[in-house]
């Protein structure tokens, strides 16, 4: 029998990291049970494992009674790091990160759920590797971590042994394309439909809210950001905008991507699309009509760039989350 070890971060804890390990202790234990009814003999043994010998309550509220702890489990077959609140290092931190990257080093595989991320960067695992986080921390995740190859569209990621997923409930999703991975199809069928969870989601795009980084100091790259954000109806060019503060195109270029790690047209599309989703959420105004409230004309090229950034057609998404939604 194999072995699995769900972390139990304590020092890095938030609601959802409980949420994240009482759903995923539900999902493999609904999974043990429906493979050993099919007359096979119980494949994985999964354990709950804290870093300290503490009770924490979070948001006074909960708190877990892990099964061991991760210096009594001297080898493991597979790693879930669940959601953990990024940045709060405690005296066992390394700890947490050393036994981690010993027991990757001696075979075992790796998952991290939504800002769990963050521990499985600290341990170096992920350097040059792909990796996804929530939407909301993609920011945070590539200025501490620039030797990792962020892809936070992606739902999932799966690279050698490393399986990351984008954040939030979603972790549903990874634990499902994991009891498929250490189970077979048929379990994962069984499991996404007793726990109504949808098989072989991919994306994050749709759930993404752009904001834009702005923590970065670069005072010109700041003042270029407000003018395409209060100009979303304007046609916008790169050169335009580098003449407007008298700088080369070229290094205007460089400049906007070094501080916010997008080029000036990639900003400017994921602005006026995310003022066209919003739009499209509260309003009744046709797919059209928003298209050149954002500075568009041609519905081609806003379709193929709204599909690009949020995984959908401009109607897909009006219907998916506009109760008011008709067909154009």
């Amino acid at each position: 029998m194999k072995h699995i070890t769900l972390l139990y971060p304590e020092g890095h804890c938030n609601l959802g990291t409980v949420a994240c390990i009482v759903g995923t202790v539900e999902i493999f234990s609904r999974a043990n049970a429906y493979w050993t009814q099919q007359g096979n003999k119980q494949k994985y043994q999964l354990t709950v494992a804290g870093i300290r010998p503490k009770t924490e309550y979070i948001h006074n509220l909960v708190a877990l009674k892990t099964d061991a702890f991760i210096t009594d489990i001297a080898k493991t077959d597979l790693i879930i790091i669940p959601s953990a609140t990024p940045g709060d290092e405690t005296s066992e931190s390394q700890l947490m990160y050393d036994w981690i990257s010993r027991q990757y080093k001696i075979g075992a595989e790796i998952a991290s759920m939504c800002s769990g991320a963050f521990i499985l960067a600290s341990t170096g695992i992920m350097d040059g590797r792909s990796c996804s986080t929530h939407w909301s921390y993609a920011d945070a995740f590539k200025e501490n971590y620039p030797k990792v190859n962020l892809h936070s569209d992606r739902l999932i990621t799966d690279e050698k042994g490393v399986y990351t997923n984008g954040g939030a409930y979603s972790f549903l999703n990874l634990v499902i394309y994991l009891v498929e991975k250490y189970y077979d199809r048929q379990t994962a069928i069984f499991c996404s439909k007793v726990f109504q969870i949808e098989l072989d989601r991919s994306s994050q795009s749709a759930f993404a809210i752009f904001t834009g980084q702005k923590h970065h100091g670069d005072t010109m790259v700041q003042q270029a950001q407000a003018y395409i954000e209060n100009n979303i109806n304007e046609k916008i060019s790169v050169e335009a905008l580098s003449s407007k503060f008298a700088i080369g195109r070229r290094n205007f270029d460089r400049r906007f991507i070094k501080a916010t790690g997008n080029t000036p047209i990639e900003y400017t599309q994921r602005v006026k699309i995310e003022s066209a989703k919003k739009a499209l959420e509260s309003t009744r105004k046709t797919v059209n009509e928003v298209m050149f409230e954002v500075g568009y004309s041609d519905l081609k090229a806003f379709r193929e760039v709204f599909r690009k950034i949020t995984g959908l057609s401009p109607l897909e998404y009006k219907n998916k989350y506009n109760k008011e939604a008709f067909t154009e």
